[in-house]
């Protein structure tokens, strides 16, 4: 079984994990985790952050060890690329396009639209025999929307044992859901965020 990963303080340094918002848009929230100011930018406490991070790590390791699910949502442009890479590389799931309302709180609906998405791509990788060329047109545009939207998390076979959040201001929906069902959050919470509703905070 693999052990949790090390991380030092002049890495996360060296990431500007520490660097938060400008000071006008805090979260007063967040004054725990703030070190101080420097531009008008706030800067957090790294010395808060590391046993954070250790223990939101603790804790993935936990789940996945028990062949827990793990869905990382970061639907912000800068994160999509790398929250799916990421999920992959861990064999883990992701949602990067847009967070669709109900996707755990109305589960049944979303595995309908796995079951059909699953079902057209088998259709398509077939070569679509029996259908036109624009019935072939229209499914592989469905399938490329519905890739896009649950792509993600089409073999996750299930409701997930935790989520991963990036950007807790933009996935509030993802959180609330969660929150919902008794799903435990992690999340990297930047100064201008609201930790309290995150089980596993990660300030950064």
């Amino acid at each position: 079984m693999s052990s949790i990963p090390e991380f030092t303080m002049r890495e996360l340094l060296e990431a500007g994990v520490h660097f938060g918002h400008k000071t006008r848009r805090w979260n007063p929230r967040m004054q725990a985790f703030i070190h101080g100011e420097k531009d008008g930018v706030h800067i957090i406490n790294l010395q808060k952050t590391v046993p954070m991070l250790h223990t939101a790590l603790k804790k993935i390791h936990e789940v996945v060890s028990k062949n827990g699910r793990v869905i990382f949502v970061g639907t912000k442009p800068a994160a999509a690329e790398i929250i799916a890479e990421s999920a992959k590389r861990s064999g883990q799931h992701y949602i990067n396009q847009r967070w669709l309302g109900g996707i755990l709180t109305n589960w049944q609906t979303v595995g309908n639209s796995i079951r059909k998405l699953r079902r057209s791509t088998e259709i398509l990788e077939a070569g679509g025999a029996g259908l036109t060329k624009k019935e072939k047109l229209e499914l592989s545009r469905e399938v490329a929307r519905l890739e896009r939207s649950i792509g993600g998390i089409k073999d996750i076979g299930g409701l997930p044992d935790l989520l991963v959040v990036i950007d807790t201001n933009k996935e509030d929906l993802a959180i609330a859901e969660a929150k919902k069902l008794g799903i435990p959050v992690i999340a990297v919470v930047d100064t201008n965020c609201d930790p309290t509703a995150i089980d596993f905070p990660i300030p950064g």
